[in-house]
């Protein structure tokens, strides 16, 4: 609208030699608009929930850069995460989590319900799963909730979880069963030969924060941006 009045604005006979400056105004005030109001928009709250491969892992930031540049608005990225923890603990979590009224949670809580020494039956994995998402839906209806699959486990670290995969999936089911996201980041990391593997991921559990955000990070928004932002 501006630009069409200046455009009348303009005397009839020096409209065509004005033309490439009004034009060049025009694309510069379109370009500012549109740049404010994006930073003026809210921004996109989000809440990773989980364990070690959350706490340590170091891919939040670049979640937070890559997925604004893709919506054209402020992203922010809190953890609610620790280190050698469980489903159970997570479930005594739940307040924190909500407290933040997150848009989106991300959430990875099989890694060490399946290791061997901490006594976490499968079947009590599932039910501690089920219950976080019944929750968590319930108490904050209109967030996304989406469940992940990290990095594969190796050396010892994979030893002490025999049946990860067993987990997973019924993580991934429960998730299924109330109709909600799941992102699997296992192919990315599938696609590396084993010296590329093992320079990514040490100590077999814990991926180095560059190499995690170079696979979880594409992942994640183009699931949750629903398209492919590219670079």
């Amino acid at each position: 609208m501006i630009c069409l009045w200046l455009w009348r604005a303009v005397p009839t006979g020096r409209r065509l030699a004005w033309a490439p400056g009004l034009f060049l105004a025009c694309i510069v005030m379109v370009s500012t608009t549109g740049r404010s109001d994006a930073e003026n928009l809210p921004p996109v709250k989000i809440v990773a929930f989980g364990t070690s491969l959350t706490a340590r892992g170091g891919w939040q930031g670049g979640l937070e850069a890559k997925l604004a540049a893709c919506l054209q608005r402020p992203v922010r990225v809190d953890s609610v995460a620790k280190s050698g923890e469980t489903s159970a603990w997570a479930l005594t979590q739940l307040d924190r989590v909500i407290a933040k009224e997150p848009d989106i949670i991300l959430i990875e809580l099989y890694a060490n319900d399946a290791t061997v020494h901490r006594f976490v039956s499968l079947a009590q994995s599932r039910r501690n799963i089920g219950e976080i998402l019944d929750q968590l839906h319930r108490r904050l209806p209109r967030a996304r909730i989406i469940l992940m699959a990290m990095n594969p486990f190796s050396g010892l670290r994979g030893l002490i979880r025999p049946f990860v995969g067993s987990y997973i999936s019924a993580h991934q089911a429960e998730a299924r069963k109330r109709g909600l996201e799941f992102v699997d980041h296992r192919p990315g990391w599938e696609r590396l030969n084993p010296d590329e593997l093992a320079a990514a991921i040490p100590d077999g559990a814990h991926p180095r924060p560059e190499a995690a955000a170079s696979i979880i990070v594409p992942d994640l928004v183009a699931h949750i941006a629903g398209r492919d932002c590219g670079e």
